[in-house]
C-alpha cells in the first residue's frame, strides 16, 4: 500500500430534489474532508448526468433511492445511498393527522419498508404500494384514485406524478440525521476507493516499465486481468492449457513460438481471499527463432507428454526393464549420454527422463546436431539469448555424431569449461554401430563431462518380446486406422521375429503400419509379411552398398541426398513412406533433397 495524501474526498452528489441541495451543503460543514459537487436529477436524468461527467474526477457518488440503484449499473465508483429512515417517514405520517380523508403510501422499497413498520406499530390502516420505476408508480396511483384515495405520502418519483393526477402529495424527504450518516459513509468509502485506485495506478506505472505482458487467470481459466495485452487467441488458449501444470512452490518457465516469434513465458500462482490465481508474464523476443535456427526446438511438459504418450515406446510398453533405471537417472538430474543404433528411440527416452524429473516445469530444449547450421551454432554458443545461458532448463543435444567438425571443439570447450552442468540438465545422444568407434570429440566429452552412460538395446536383442510388442501396437493401429485385424498368421509372426531390424523400433513401427494398411483379411498373412520385409531388405542393402561403394570423396550433404533419392525412387516417389523409413520428417527430407515442399509435391504428384 502506498502513502496517501490528505486531499479532500471528491463527492459527486445526484440529489432528487432542490431542497436536498440546501440540506447537503449545511450538513457538509461537519465534514471538512469532503468536497461536494451537487447536481439535481432523478432516475434516468440522474443517470444521464453521471454518464456525461468524467468519473475519474470523483472518489464516490452520493444519491438516494432508485436513482442510486440505477447509477450503480453505469459506474465503477462506489455509490452511497442517502437513506429514508423510519423517522423521516414518521415525520410525514404525523402531518396526516390533520387529514380526515384516507391516505396511502407510494414509494420505492426503502420508503415502503419503513412505512409497513410504522403502520403496524401505530395501528394505522393505510394502503402501501411499492414501486420500482415511474411507469409502475403511475399505474399504482391510478389504482389508488379508483379506490377513492385523495392523498398520498410518497418519494420524489411518485410526488410529481401524484400532483399531475390531482392528488394531495406529501414528499418524504431525508432528514438531517440521514444526510449526516450518508456523508460519513461517503467519506469512508471514498477514502478507501481512492487508496485502492491510487495503489492500482502505482502498480500500473511499475508494470509499464516492464516490457513483459502480464496476464492473470482465475481457477475457472477466465482472464481477469491483463496489462499491455496484445495477446492473440492462440496464445490465450495456450496459457489456459498450461494452468494445470503451474505449481504453487515455484515459477514455471517455458518457451512458445507464435507467429514466427519466440516468447519466454513465466507462470506462477498467488492466492487472494482464499481464491487462487495464475499469473503469466510474457517476454516476446525479436528473433524469429524457427526461421533463423531450425535446429533448435523448444517444448514444455504438456507437449513432451503428448509426443511421448503417442509414441511407439509408450503405446507398446517397449521400454521393458529400463524403466527403474530411467526413473533413477531422472531423479538425479545428472548429465547423461544416450547411445544406441538408429531407431532405438533415443529422443523418446530423453523426453521420458525430462517428464519424470523435477525440471519438468521448465523448458525442454532440443539442439539437433544434424540440422543446426553455422548461424544456429553461433547463436547457441555465443549469443546472450542462447538457451545455454538459462538456468534450470533441460538441454537435449541430439545427433552428436552429426555435429560439423568446425563446431565440435567449440561445443566441447563451452560445456567443459563452464559450470553449465550445474545450471542446466544436459542430455546427449548419438547414434552408434557395432564395432564402429565413437568420434574422438564425443570420447573427450565423456571423459571431461563424465555423464552417465545409457546404452539402448536393439530390437533384435529382444526377439522374444516381438510377438507381445507387435500385438499391443497392432491393437492401437486397429483403433487409429479403423481396421479389425485379429493378429498374424504363424508364418508371418516367425518372419517378423527372425528379421534383423537394422532400423530397430522406428523401422518396426513403420513396417507394422504398412502391414496394417495393406492387409484386408482378419490376419496379416505370411505373403504380405514376406513382400514388405523383402522391400525393407532391398532398401537397407542399397544403403549399405552406397556407404561402402559410392561415398568416397563426397560431402555428408551429398551422401544424404543420394541415399534419400534412391530410397524415394524405390518407394515410387512416396515421400511420406521414405521419410518414415529414414526416421525423419518430410520437411527434413525435402531439405535433404534440396527442394521446397511445393517442388517436392509437384514432382512426385503430392504422394
Amino acid at each position: 500500500m502506498i502513502a496517501q495524501s490528505e486531499t479532500p474526498i471528491r463527492v459527486l452528489v445526484i440529489a432528487p430534489y432542490d431542497s436536498m441541495k440546501v440540506s447537503l451543503i449545511h450538513a457538509a460543514e461537519h465534514f471538512p474532508g469532503l468536497e461536494l459537487d451537487i447536481y439535481i436529477g432523478d432516475l434516468e436524468e440522474g443517470v444521464g448526468i453521471v454518464r456525461r461527467l468524467d468519473s475519474t474526477r470523483y472518489d464516490v457518488i452520493l444519491s438516494r433511492g432508485g436513482t442510486a440503484d440505477m447509477i450503480r449499473t453505469v459506474t465503477d465508483l462506489p455509490v452511497v445511498q442517502i437513506s429514508v429512515s423510519v423517522y423521516d417517514v414518521l415525520r410525514v405520517i404525523k402531518l396526516t393527522e390533520n387529514y380526515t380523508d384516507q391516505f396511502a403510501v407510494v414509494g420505492f422499497p426503502a420508503v415502503t419498508r419503513s412505512a409497513h413498520t410504522l403502520c403496524n406499530l401505530l395501528r394505522i390502516t393505510a394502503p402501501i404500494a411499492t414501486v420500482h420505476d415511474a411507469e409502475e408508480a403511475s399505474r399504482e396511483l391510478d389504482r389508488l384514485i379508483e379506490q377513492g384515495i385523495t392523498s398520498v405520502i410518497c418519494d420524489k418519483v411518485s410526488h410529481g406524478l401524484a400532483r399531475m393526477k390531482g392528488l394531495n402529495a406529501l414528499l418524504i424527504t431525508s432528514g438531517e440525521d440521514s444526510i449526516l450518516q450518508a456523508l460519513g459513509e461517503a467519506e469512508a468509502q471514498g477514502r478507501s476507493f481512492r487508496r485502492i485506485r491510487n495503489d492500482n495506478l502505482f502498480l500500473r506505472c511499475i508494470l509499464s516499465s516492464d516490457s513483459r505482458e502480464c496476464l492473470v487467470f482465475d481457477e475457472s481459466r477466465e482472464l481477469v486481468f491483463s496489462f499491455q495485452q496484445s495477446t492473440d487467441a492462440e496464445m490465450l488458449a495456450y496459457l489456459q492449457r498450461r494452468i494445470p501444470v503451474i505449481r504453487d512452490d515455484e515459477e514455471n518457465l517455458t518457451y512458445r513460438q507464435v507467429g514466427g516469434v519466440l516468447h519466454a513465458i513465466t507462470g506462477s500462482t498467488f492466492v487472494v481471499q482464499d481464491r487462487r490465481y495464475y499469473l503469466f508474464r510474457i517476454q516476446s523476443g525479436n528473433i524469429p527463432l524457427p526461421a533463423r535456427h531450425p535446429g533448435i526446438r523448444s517444448y514444455d511438459a504438456a507437449e513432451c507428454e503428448n509426443l511421448f504418450m503417442n509414441s511407439f515406446f509408450s503405446i507398446s510398453g517397449s521400454m521393458g526393464t529400463m524403466k527403474p533405471m530411467l526413473d533413477s537417472i531422472a531423479a538425479s538430474a545428472r548429465s547423461v549420454m544416450i547411445m544406441g543404433e538408429v531407431g532405438t528411440g533415443k529422443e523418446q527416452i530423453a523426453r521420458y527422463l525430462y517428464l519424470n524429473s523435477r525440471l519438468r516445469t521448465r523448458p525442454f530444449i532440443v539442439a539437433d546436431g544434424e540440422q543446426l547450421g553455422d548461424r544456429g551454432w553461433s547463436f547457441l554458443l555465443e549469443h546472450h539469448s542462447s538457451p545455454l545461458n538459462a538456468t534450470g532448463t533441460t538441454i537435449y543435444f541430439q545427433h552428436l555424431e552429426k555435429v560439423p567438425a568446425q563446431h565440435q571443439q567449440a561445443l566441447l570447450h563451452m560445456l567443459a569449461g563452464t559450470e553449465i552442468s550445474r545450471r542446466l540438465w544436459l542430455i546427449f545422444s548419438c547414434d552408434e554401430e557395432e564395432e564402429v568407434p565413437l568420434p574422438d570429440y564425443i570420447r573427450q566429452m565423456m571423459v571431461n563431462l563424465g555423464p552417465l552412460s545409457l546404452n539402448l538395446p536393439t530390437l533384435r536383442s529382444r526377439r522374444d518380446e516381438i510377438p507381445a510388442l507387435s500385438t499391443v501396437y497392432l491393437g492401437n493401429l486397429n483403433e487409429e486406422l479403423g481396421k479389425q485385424l485379429s493378429g498374424f498368421e504363424p508364418g508371418a509372426m516367425n518372419m517378423l521375429v527372425e528379421y534383423d531390424w537394422p532400423g530397430n523400433y522406428a523401422q518396426f513401427k513403420h513396417v507394422l503400419q504398412e502391414l496394417t494398411v495393406v492387409s484386408n483379411g482378419p490376419y496379416i498373412s505370411a505373403n504380405e509379411m514376406a513382400e514388405i520385409l523383402a522391400k525393407e531388405r532391398r532398401i537397407h542393402r542399397r544403403i549399405r552398398r552406397m556407404e561402402t561403394d559410392s561415398f568416397a570423396g563426397k560431402t555428408l550433404e551429398e551422401i544424404n541426398r543420394s541415399i534419400a533419392e534412391q530410397i524415394l525412387a524405390a518407394n515410387g516417389g512416396n515421400q511420406s513412406l521414405t521419410a518414415k523409413q529414414l526416421g525423419i520428417g518430410r520437411t527434413t527430407l525435402w531439405r535433404m533433397l534440396g527442394r521446397s515442399a511445393t517442388q517436392g509435391d509437384r514432382k512426385t504428384g503430392g504422394k
